[in-house]
């Protein structure tokens, strides 16, 4: 079992770094954020439909299930929609620096979800997080708008996230992804269709924005989100969303290096990431010394 959780943990932390890139490509991709959203959830379901046919797992899940997992795909559809838009109006270290009060809102709500008693250490490490982002609100005040809409996107996030904490105790990983991923295609398509947005434009992409596209859709989402759900068997969502923290780190420098000046932000900027990454580095400390102790108290 330690070892499987140690595993997990390592594998939660590429999964990170593989979302990290995501914003990359969210901020390469010319066309708009839903549509984005709705391309990305589309080939992502293809994707995983072929890989749950070809390996011979059942598509079979119960009604009052498909229900949540319908619920769960429309949080995800408006989180990406949310996400990619504060993107497209701020930049990549600005959205992603927002999404570290992730922790400090799982810490609040996965105790109700799970009937635990509240962690006096998550609450303090949510609270540090969310001085670190007051530091970097109070110098990148241009990017308001687009650290409310990043603000609305995390929410959902968290949402989304206690409730497949819950799915993937009883279902398999990728079916739950390929169901969620299906709602939210059918969502946004409602919504198109009212918008009359399904036109010749709107299928008329660059080759350029089709290849993004497909990496997006394929290793960063179909991938990366159904072994996101996989871990939670072995990790606690706080972990997931604390781990996930390292996202805006790994988000931020690859943004430097692959789109340049855009993403070059102040000083006060990075002293509000690097508390962020002290502040997981902690957790992680904290949270193994809390299960050794229970391991022996349970073996005493």
């Amino acid at each position: 079992m330690p070892n499987a959780r140690l595993k997990s943990y390592l594998h939660l932390h590429l999964i990170v770094f593989i979302w990290g890139f995501t914003a990359i490509l969210g901020a390469l991709i010319t066309i708009a954020a839903d549509v984005i959203v709705w391309y990305r959830m589309l080939f992502a379901a293809l994707f995983l439909a072929f890989y749950i046919f070809f390996s011979k797992r059942s598509f079979r899940i119960a009604g009052d299930s498909l229900l949540k997992l319908t619920l769960v795909g429309l949080l995800i559809a408006l989180h990406w929609i949310f996400f990619f838009h504060a993107i497209h109006i701020s930049n990549v270290s600005i959205t992603l620096s927002v999404f570290s009060l992730g922790a400090f809102l799982a810490s609040l709500l996965e105790p109700l979800f799970y009937g635990r008693k509240v962690l006096w250490y998550e609450v303090f490490f949510g609270l540090i997080i969310i001085v670190a982002l007051a530091i970097i609100m109070q110098v990148e005040v241009a990017y308001f708008e687009g650290m409310l809409f990043a603000f609305v996107s995390i929410i959902l996030g968290v949402l989304f996230t206690l409730f497949n904490g819950k799915l993937i105790q009883k279902h398999d990983s990728a079916v739950i992804t390929f169901y969620e991923f299906l709602a939210g295609v059918l969502f946004i398509s409602c919504y198109f269709i009212v918008q009359n947005k399904f036109t010749i434009e709107f299928f008329t992409v660059s080759f350029n924005d089709w290849v993004l596209l497909l990496v997006l859709s394929s290793v960063c989402t179909a991938y990366a989100f159904t072994a996101s759900v996989k871990v939670m068997k072995q990790l606690s969502p706080y972990t997931v969303m604390l781990t996930t923290n390292l996202e805006p780190v790994y988000g931020i420098v690859l943004a430097y290096f692959i789109i340049g000046e855009k993403e070059k932000m102040s000083a006060s900027f990075y002293v509000g990431a690097v508390i962020i990454i002290l502040t997981v580095i902690l957790n992680g400390i904290l949270k193994h010394r809390r299960n050794n102790k229970i391991k022996a108290t349970n073996v005493s």
